[in-house]
């Protein structure tokens, strides 16, 4: 990643990119939700559930290509190519932090 993104947005990808969905959970607040897909997942371990379904259906990796702020989030745009229908696509990645973690991420096409 050539662009300077905050840490634990950072250590999401990295997580993310190593098949880690433990350490995908570990980036967010307890009580974080991510929306994707058009499904709510709410807490720690339904996030951690969440990214190991979708890491186990899918073989894909996503390169951070920009990054900006919109309506105080931090926006991420992520380039996703894998073995999934559609790839490749560009995704944002909408993020809010509090604490030094993920309190929110909601991921759109």
């Amino acid at each position: 990643m050539d662009m300077q993104l905050p840490g634990p947005i950072a250590a999401y990808f990295e997580a993310d990119g190593s098949r880690n969905a433990e350490a995908v959970a570990e980036c967010f607040n307890e009580d974080a939700a991510v929306k994707d897909e058009q499904q709510v997942y709410a807490g720690r371990e339904a996030i951690r559930r969440w990214k190991a379904a979708a890491s186990s259906k899918f073989s894909y990796t996503v390169e951070p290509i920009a990054i900006g702020k919109e309506a105080g989030r931090t926006v991420v745009t992520g380039h996703v190519v894998g073995d999934f229908p559609g790839s490749p696509v560009d995704l944002r990645y909408f993020f809010v932090l509090r604490e030094g973690r993920i309190s929110e991420l909601e991921i759109v096409p």
